[in-house]
């Protein structure tokens, strides 16, 4: 696609953008992305944030009665993570490197990934629009293991070609989803290995599992490239934590694995739904941890199962 003037018109504002953030210390322009989630949350229309949409998404999630304030409390939260997510990938070339990381980083169940990193077959580093998840798999490249991080591509050309750079700085190969199933295939018979993200609304066709109790459509693929190439999948997050700007130089986040299916143990019935369910149950017991570092604008429960569906129609 060739780039037109609204889109290097876009790019120049987004490198100036890139520039402010770069020229302030870590301090200021964590609290500069809190104070924009600020204003977004309270100043920008509520129709203009989706905020519904987040809200009625956290009611099917949490229940009807979970308190107006939590919910608001959870809204604020999500936005003031997302906006320093925005900060982080912009300063993360220049802060997370092999010799720095360790300052900045905690993990919960290194041996088990060590475990699947190291067998020798492929993998797939399976996470949510949860936390900050491309710093997840910036890690993978600096620990030397890099993959194909399939992303959607973005309809500005200089845009789109920024963030691949970003994605390939570690190594990475960036993957696009409109046209890049056919590379995923090539990628994993040659051995390689898989990043992508499991927790958007697959349409009427996807498989429908349990997510916070509702079911959910979901991406079969995962489930079927695991099976076929016998690749173990890591479910895993970056986790926020508390700001320690003295000692590390930087925002400090857990590294959290909290599963790892191996499809050699799969015994049900249905490999490919077993797999999906599980891997979907384990995105929601980190979301239910911390619900707001969850991005709850997407409408993940947009489909419904055609059975349903029909019900519906016939009741109407």
């Amino acid at each position: 696609m060739r780039a037109t003037w609204r889109h290097r018109l876009e790019y120049a504002a987004f490198r100036l953008v890139v520039c402010f953030i770069e020229c302030l210390p870590v301090r200021c322009s964590a609290r500069l992305a809190e104070n924009f989630a600020a204003f977004v949350h309270y100043v920008l229309p509520r129709k203009w944030t989706r905020y519904d949409v987040a809200a009625q998404n956290l009611r099917k999630a949490f229940g009807e009665d979970w308190p107006a304030e939590r919910i608001e409390r959870t809204i604020l939260g999500m936005w003031v993570h997302l906006f320093r997510t925005v900060v982080e990938v912009v300063q993360s070339t220049r802060k997370l490197h092999a010799y720095t990381y360790r300052r900045q980083l905690v993990f919960h169940g290194l041996q088990q990934t060590n475990e699947a990193l190291l067998s020798g077959r492929r993998v797939l580093v399976l996470g949510g629009h949860f936390g900050n998840w491309e710093l997840s798999i910036s890690l993978m490249g600096i620990w030397g293991f890099p993959m194909g991080v399939v992303a959607r591509e973005m309809d500005n050309p200089l845009l789109d070609a920024w963030f691949r750079r970003f994605r390939e700085f570690h190594g990475h190969r960036q993957l696009g989803k409109r046209a890049g199933y056919d590379d995923m295939l090539t990628l994993l018979q040659r051995g390689g290995n898989l990043g992508l993200l499991g927790d958007q609304d697959a349409g009427p066709r996807g498989l429908f599992v349990d997510f916070f109790g509702h079911p959910a459509s979901t991406v079969k693929s995962i489930a079927l490239l695991s099976l076929e190439y016998d690749a173990p999948t890591i479910v895993g997050c970056a986790i926020r934590l508390p700001d320690d700007f003295t000692h590390t130089g930087w925002s400090r986040f857990l590294i959290w694995c909290e599963d790892v299916i191996d499809p050699r143990t799969i015994t049900a019935a249905d490999p490919v739904r077993e797999i999906t369910q599980r891997y979907t149950s384990a995105l929601e017991r980190v979301v239910r941890r911390y619900p707001e570092q969850y991005f709850w604008l997407h409408r993940r429960w947009k489909s419904e199962p055609r059975c349903r569906t029909r019900a519906h129609r016939q009741a109407g």
